[in-house]
């Protein structure tokens, strides 16, 4: 498994942590173990004419994600989606890109009371999140996805601070 970032934003973040919380997401969620993903941090006018274009709503946003059509059926998990434990697992497949606007993210982090690299974090899930096909269109989705991201979250960052390592095991009803 491969994460990607590439930062054309101008601002500096802490790119190595971003990058293996998106690992540590792929990993619980039992995504395919040679799944790759982009991660493409973009400043504000960039991120306005990809909202623009993809979800046709004014100004930036925080946080896009474009999942690959081309996934072969089972390669990823997710809602709705089993793990192919059958398949050959030796052909690498493409998650998708998340795309990050660090000014938005800073923003927000302000409104919320922590710093942008939390808030980056945060956004990094929740984009892996809907590349694995989690949404928040209704309330139950909501619920769903955003309790996902918060036990994800909360895990990494206990992991990170020496806690015991986290485990798949107990997501499988979440799935």
């Amino acid at each position: 498994m491969s994460v990607d970032i590439n930062n054309e934003s101008g601002v500096a973040v802490e790119e190595d942590a971003l990058r293996e919380l998106a690992q540590y997401v792929i990993d619980q969620m039992e995504t395919h173990p040679l799944a790759d993903l982009s991660m493409l941090l973009v400043d504000e006018d960039h991120m306005t004419n990809l909202h623009e274009k993809w979800m046709e709503e004014p100004g930036p946003t925080d946080v896009l994600s474009f999942p690959m059509d081309e996934l072969r059926p089972h390669a990823i998990a997710g809602p709705n989606r089993t793990r192919g434990r059958d398949e050959d697992e030796s052909e690498p497949v493409l998650l998708g890109d998340v795309v990050l606007c660090p000014q938005v993210a800073a923003a927000q982090a302000k409104q919320h009371g922590h710093s942008t690299q939390a808030e980056l974090e945060l956004l990094t899930v929740h984009g892996v999140l809907h590349l694995l096909g989690y949404d928040h269109a209704d309330p139950e989705e909501e619920a769903e996805m955003f309790g996902l991201q918060n036990e994800l979250l909360r895990d990494w960052r206990e992991q990170l601070a020496g806690g015991p390592p986290a485990t798949s095991e107990g997501r499988e009803g979440q799935a």
